[in-house]
């Protein structure tokens, strides 16, 4: 393959609506090469010369041997925010590597609200009851206006998510490293003060990268210092909440009455 330039080498499929938006936002700046419509030669050639390579996963996306093919390109860019997951030590040494922290934040903000309000409202639960014809309209369920949202990991996911539970009338409560933002927020401040923020919340939402500091750090201790009718979303890696002590927190006999009825 001849190219004028380093292209873009994109590596997974993409409809032709989406297409012709990348060759529009580059107006001709890079050639686009599409891996998964190359024969072998012609993968191995485009890696070679590739000046970017765009990406949601490398190891599933690219053939045995041909990370190394890119030793020359200028970037490896993710479409996803976290890597924790890729093997990144077979990617060539050298070569920048991108995510896209905060990429899908209004989204996964909207997650976040859907499931504290199906906590709250208990929707599972009472689906579940009309399929079998039992119609409850007297159980008063929660409001999550005047509460407390907590959010643990306050990049784009966090402020996403902070933006429409101020909406909904909730006071949000942030932790993020520095301990200050340009977003609105009733309290802000950084890790070593997580307790607050896990004692005061109504419903506690955690958009924290996983890394070495953030590795199961909910666990027993941290769990029973929320209230014992607090919903907890995690929208970020389970392993940041240690499985086995959340088991036990929600087999608890008052833990689990209220489990079931929020979330059953």
């Amino acid at each position: 393959m001849e190219f004028s330039r380093p292209p873009l080498v994109v590596a997974f499929e993409l409809s032709e609506k989406r297409k012709a938006i990348v060759a529009d936002t580059l107006a001709g700046a890079s050639d686009v090469v599409y891996l998964i419509e190359l024969d072998e030669a012609a993968r191995a050639d485009a890696l070679r010369n590739a000046g970017v390579l765009l990406t949601f996963n490398t190891s599933k996306e690219l053939r045995a041997g041909e990370a190394e093919l890119l030793d020359d390109a200028r970037l490896i860019q993710f479409m996803i925010g976290g890597v924790d997951f890729i093997p990144l030590d077979e990617l060539p040494k050298g070569v920048p590597v991108a995510t896209n922290g905060g990429g899908y934040a209004e989204s996964m903000a909207e997650h976040a609200l859907a499931m504290a309000l199906a906590a709250a409202k208990r929707l599972i639960l009472e689906h579940e009851n009309l399929k079998l014809g039992q119609f409850n309209q007297f159980t008063q369920n929660r409001m999550l206006a005047g509460g407390v949202c907590g959010i643990f990991g306050f990049g784009g996911i966090g402020a996403a998510t902070g933006r429409l539970m101020h909406g909904i009338g909730m006071r949000v409560h942030a932790i993020n490293r520095h301990g200050r933002t340009n977003e609105r927020v009733d309290w802000i401040e950084t890790p070593e003060r997580l307790n607050e923020l896990l004692e005061a919340a109504d419903v506690l939402v955690i958009s924290a990268p996983l890394t070495r500091a953030t590795r199961g750090l909910i666990g027993a201790a941290e769990l029973h210092r929320l209230k014992d009718d607090a919903i907890l979303v995690n929208l970020a890696r389970g392993e940041i909440v240690q499985e086995r002590p959340l088991y036990d927190h929600f087999q608890e006999p008052a833990l689990y009455r209220l489990h079931r009825c929020l979330v059953d």
